[in-house]
């Protein structure tokens, strides 16, 4: 069982008006790796975040090779009812036949945001999490990772039982079968090219085939590929992840004549009985370490607003902000959000004025400082100037070692404004090992190298860009 789930991760119209009632109370729990922000009760938002630390754990036991912690922070908006959750939604969603999400993954680039509907239906108590918490591993294969393996990998995993002592993964969806069974499948090669924009992808009954049928053909090839020892499925994703071929022709070479698999998948969701998988392990989480606190509107709101603002939702991510800096001026978190929505829409000296507030009031945003600096560098500079880029660039390394943006401006920074060559080498020779396809960085260390005269050294770097 644990060899062939392994196979699956290791490839691996009109808006709604934005309100909310004043008194509405928000609370947040902190587990040891999540960060549950709730309208709900503590009950639930306790029960939230052990469900996803249960999530988590099945994972790491499971498959000790996957890194199942992000490099960012991990948020879940739990919301208790639809009039929330849709002020919060991507507006694709909200057109008359769309599909009825119950929760949705969105990375941001300092934060992983998972939306959860709390009252929403499903066969299984807690599959919205499972489901959301699936995109969340996934998503750094999203550059070549097809829309219909996606989610037909986390409609898999979201009819995942837990249990103290044993976890079932993959256990039969009678809803996708019914829908399978009394409506025409897609053909193949159109399930595997629908993309965000298609509308198998958010009208509600081609959504709803879409959703379904990729369900069924992961658990097909998940049974086959464990039944008769081979590994498809893996094959699959080595051609789209390395190879970069379309899904239709990577298709073709890892699972045979589509044709015949078509025939196979409509046979296959017409049987009778199906298996799943079992695995051991004590799943258990501490709940001890969860820490809880009320927030205030403004608090509750500027996490919302940052969420909308990611989301695509400017006027209303603007709106909730207005209203949060009325009420709380020192928000830091809505100072990097409109810096964000400034820096996105164009307007430089906007952005950086945000992000310079956001900084002063002692921003824990490894962005925030980053893009205060790399604005207020793209211009001639102050001495005062000067200290506070410094200040900010190494703050911005201090947060996130692994942002390599930072450690370049820093490094050019060093070089340009301190003649401090060997620090400016070392900041730009992380750059490059964080991020060693990046052309520009390249670039920089040559004529850094050329700056301090070490001219085999160009002709090295330059021969490596």
């Amino acid at each position: 069982m644990r060899r062939a789930v392994l196979s699956v991760l290791l490839i691996l119209g009109p808006l709604v008006p934005f309100s909310f009632a004043k008194q509405e109370s928000w609370l947040e729990v902190r587990s040891p790796h999540f960060r549950v922000v709730t309208n709900s009760n503590e009950k639930q938002a306790c029960h939230v975040a052990d469900q996803f630390e249960r999530m988590r754990l099945v994972f790491e036991n499971a498959f000790p090779h996957l890194q199942v912690d992000p490099d960012s922070p991990i948020v879940v908006l739990a919301i208790k009812d639809e009039k929330t959750f849709n002020a919060l939604e991507p507006v694709a969603y909200l057109a008359k036949g769309s599909l009825k999400l119950g929760g949705l993954f969105l990375r941001a680039p300092d934060t992983n945001y998972v939306l959860l509907r709390l009252d929403a239906e499903g066969e299984h108590p807690y599959a919205v999490i499972y489901h959301e918490y699936t995109h969340l591993l996934l998503s750094k294969a999203e550059d070549w990772m097809p829309l219909w393996m996606n989610e037909g990998l986390a409609e898999f995993y979201q009819n995942t039982e837990i249990h103290d002592k044993e976890v079932d993964l993959g256990q039969p969806s009678p809803k996708n079968l019914q829908l399978l069974r009394q409506e025409q499948m897609l053909p193949l090669p159109t399930l595997f090219m629908v993309d965000a924009s298609s509308p198998y992808y958010h009208e509600g009954n081609k959504g709803s085939i879409f959703y379904a049928e990729s369900w069924a053909l992961i658990h097909y090839l998940e049974q086959k590929d464990f039944r008769e020892n081979t590994h498809a499925i893996t094959d699959y994703g080595k051609l789209l992840s390395k190879k970069k071929v379309d899904p239709v022709t990577a298709a073709t070479q890892a699972f045979g004549d589509l044709n015949r698999l078509q025939v196979a998948l409509e046979g296959y969701v017409r049987q009778g009985s199906y298996s799943y998988f079992r695995a051991q392990g004590a799943n258990e989480v501490d709940d001890s370490a969860f820490q809880m606190q009320v927030l205030t509107l403004p608090q509750a709101n500027a996490i919302r607003a940052d969420f909308l603002a990611y989301n695509g939702r400017t006027d209303d991510a603007k709106a909730l902000l207005d209203q949060v800096l009325q009420q709380d001026p020192s928000n830091v978190l809505a100072h990097e959000t409109n810096g964000y929505l400034e820096f996105r829409a164009g307007h430089m000296q906007k952005a950086k004025d945000w992000y310079a507030q956001a900084v002063k009031l002692d921003s824990q945003s490894f962005l925030a400082h980053y893009y205060f600096a790399a604005i207020t560098m793209s211009r001639p500079m102050s001495e005062e100037e000067e200290r506070q880029v410094e200040s900010s660039l190494r703050r911005a390394v201090e947060l996130n070692s692994a942002f390599a943006p930072a450690h370049e401006r820093l490094g050019v920074f060093l070089a340009k404004y301190r003649r401090q060559y060997p620090e400016a080498r070392l900041q730009l020779l992380d750059a490059v090992q964080i991020d060693p396809a990046n052309f520009a960085y390249r670039m920089d260390m040559a004529s850094l190298m050329l700056e301090m005269g070490r001219d085999n050294d160009v002709i090295t770097v330059l021969r490596n860009a």
